[in-house]
């Protein structure tokens, strides 16, 4: 179960907060990490990223070095592809202008990589993911714009998925959308937070918006915008998050156990959507 976050911030460098962030979701399990960075100021997207502990990554790569109020970042949990750099997330374009993060699990990239690669995309990946930002790039033209370019693109994914997108076109934005995976929205002070879970943006903002099925959220320094996928504003609520730190990880259970327990449904679903994998594992025992 991987990880994600992304934040606009105001008067600071994102890398570190963001950094900050994922290291509240390691306990969802990680075996690689990744931050890509940018801002309004500089015409292209920084990325650092690979395979270990997010403590040995930060000392080998010094991932908070990135420039950019404006970055997205990730912690993986390997399923398509082995945990080495090349499949840490964030994922790129063929031309390096949009990065995507990516938790869930696209049950057709195989078709569209396939379809993708017959239109001269390059893969640099064995993931799912990577699948994401070369369909954003193929809608993505002078009359499309990023949101419409990310709506068509998932449109053509099957499976779950929470994503956050940015792209040296838009640069001021984030946009997030989700199916079926968690997402929710961190209003702070003049700062705008996604992430897969509330722990990881607590310290910054106790205000959430959660996210439904099918939803999308338009982040940029002024605010945020929620919309479904016809391209439809929506009213959602604003929670104020009364947990402490601790009671945040446990998700406001009063023991990791009775958490464990509720997710027990959504860990079943999730297991189900890899059931094409699991028959072949399966095949392979007397």
């Amino acid at each position: 179960m991987c990880g994600i976050v992304g934040c606009i911030l105001k008067d600071k460098e994102a890398a570190p907060v963001l950094l900050e962030c994922v290291r509240k979701l390691e306990y969802r399990g990680y075996d690689s990490v990744g931050i890509a960075t940018s801002s309004s100021e500089i015409n292209e997207i920084r990325l650092k990223k690979d395979q270990g502990m997010i403590d040995e990554v930060n000392e080998k790569l010094i991932l908070t070095d990135l420039p950019g109020e404006i970055g997205i970042a990730h912690v993986r949990w390997a399923t398509h592809g082995l945990p080495i750099r090349e499949n840490a997330h964030p994922h790129t374009d063929c031309n390096n202008r949009i990065a995507v993060v990516h938790n869930g699990i696209i049950e057709n990239f195989k078709d569209l990589r396939v379809q993708l690669q017959n239109e001269g995309h390059i893969f640099t990946s064995d993931t799912d993911t990577e699948v994401i930002p070369h369909l954003i790039e193929k809608y993505k033209n002078a009359e499309t714009d990023l949101e419409e370019a990310i709506r068509l693109a998932v449109r053509d994914i099957k499976g779950s998925y929470a994503l956050a997108v940015m792209s040296l076109d838009e640069p001021d934005k984030i946009i997030g959308v989700r199916k079926e995976s968690p997402l929710i929205v961190g209003l702070g002070e003049n700062e705008y937070f996604l992430a897969s879970d509330v722990p990881a943006v607590l310290k910054h903002t106790n205000q959430v918006i959660y996210l439904d099925n099918q939803e999308m959220a338009i982040l940029n320094g002024k605010g945020v915008m929620v919309k479904n996928l016809e391209g439809e504003i929506i009213t959602k609520e604003v929670h104020t998050i009364e947990w402490t730190p601790d009671m945040a990880e446990k998700q406001g259970y009063d023991h990791f156990m009775l958490k464990e327990i509720h997710e027990q449904p959504d860990a079943v679903k999730n297991t189900l959507m890899e059931e094409s994998e699991i028959r072949e594992v399966v095949k392979k025992f007397r």
